[in-house]
């Protein structure tokens, strides 16, 4: 099972699939809070990007995961907390794409990195809003900007 949803005026939708909301039960409480404000991140950024749509939330690999299935403008983004970390939680791109090289050329030292796969966070730190919008924006047009490159 799989919810589509939007915010509307700024309300972030509720869990509509059991298995994310179950997943999400299970991240300890300091990384569910932060995991939790990145999930409402998300919803806000696509319903304020145009083009976008409603967003898909759903599992993959394990992962609650946010796809735009309607409009098809975006590379899948994934949110988890880090394993053998327990302060960590990380956002997760698809590693065949050129979104964390873009997000480590725009953010070197506001946003630190795993790999070419994912933007780690710190749940003692601050949620550095700006440049997630920015990335998150990225990502959910990642396939409509490269049809126009084309």
């Amino acid at each position: 099972m799989s919810s589509e949803a939007t915010t509307v005026d700024g309300v972030i939708p509720e869990f509509q699939d059991e298995a994310v909301a179950a997943t999400f039960a299970g991240f300890a409480p300091s990384v569910r809070r932060r995991l939790t404000d990145l999930r409402a991140l998300i919803f806000d950024v696509a319903a304020k990007t145009e083009g976008v749509g409603p967003l898909q939330e759903t599992l993959k690999w394990g992962q609650p995961s946010f796809l735009t299935p309607k409009t098809k403008s975006g590379s899948t983004i994934r949110i988890d907390a880090v394993r053998g970390a327990p302060d960590q939680y990380a956002l997760y791109f698809t590693c065949h794409t050129d979104l964390v090289e873009t997000f480590r050329e725009l953010y070197p030292t506001e946003l630190t990195y795993g790999g070419n796969r994912s933007i780690l966070l710190d749940t003692s730190s601050p949620l550095p809003e700006a440049p997630l919008r920015h990335c998150i924006a990225l990502a959910l047009t990642y396939h409509s900007r490269k049809k126009v490159r084309r």
